[in-house]
């Protein structure tokens, strides 16, 4: 952890002693420009793993993962430019909010949980910082104050360690995190018994299919998920 306590410490001090670059595009001025903003919240939509497998939830994401939005995701996961976390939170609202809009989606008018697909607890460690939990936290907050009633809930955790998903395939990924969450703390302790599943990104749907058996298996539904981008899928 002290690695990527230190990366975080470092962006501090350099945004307080060199001129903000925008993250997306490297224009001088600000730490998301708003030609970037535009970019990452022009779009939000459906955008659904290919093939979906059975069990996983509809899936909504602002932007598809590549560009200026790509930039900014790397620069707050990997580089420690946790100010970038309000932004990406409000694209995850934001499209949450169409989501709900296009849908009319009846669970959104009872409490909701907005619940966060967990890191790896190496990924947390060398990072220094838990990039989804804190998106999932701000999303709920800004969801409440557009008249949602969601709360935030940090109800799963890693079940058993699990391989880098980084070169695997579609198949190997789903084996490699199949039976790796679960609920933590009893079901009746959950703030609602329908949730909102939120992570960064979805590619083949592996890690938000196994947070909805996790969640199902403790008696939560689980009717969507939002993502901040989607990665193209090849044909």
């Amino acid at each position: 952890m002290a690695g990527g306590i230190l990366v975080r410490v470092l962006s501090a001090v350099l945004d307080l002693v060199l001129p903000q670059t925008c993250a997306g595009c490297r224009a001088k001025g600000a730490r998301y420009c708003g030609r970037c903003l535009a970019e990452l919240t022009a779009h939000p939509g459906r955008r659904l793993p290919r093939p979906r497998l059975p069990g996983t939830p509809d899936c909504w994401s602002a932007s598809t993962y590549d560009g200026a939005v790509r930039k900014a995701i790397v620069a707050y996961k990997e580089r420690g430019a946790v100010a970038l976390a309000g932004v990406l939170a409000e694209a995850l609202a934001f499209t949450a909010v169409t989501a709900i809009g296009r849908t009319g989606a009846l669970w959104a008018t009872r409490r909701f949980a907005v619940v966060p697909v967990p890191s790896g607890r190496g990924s947390v460690r060398a990072r220094g910082h838990d990039p989804v939990g804190r998106l999932a936290g701000l999303a709920a907050r800004r969801l409440r104050a557009s008249g949602l009633p969601a709360e935030p809930w940090a109800a799963l955790s890693q079940a058993r360690p699990v391989a880098d998903q980084a070169g695997l395939s579609r198949t190997e990924r789903a084996a490699n995190l199949a039976g790796s969450l679960r609920v933590t703390g009893a079901a009746n302790g959950a703030p609602a018994a329908c949730v909102l599943l939120v992570d960064d990104i979805v590619t083949t749907g592996a890690s938000l299919l196994e947070a909805s058996r996790a969640l199902r298996s403790a008696g939560v539904s689980v009717p969507m998920a939002v993502t901040v981008a989607a990665t193209r899928r090849r044909s």
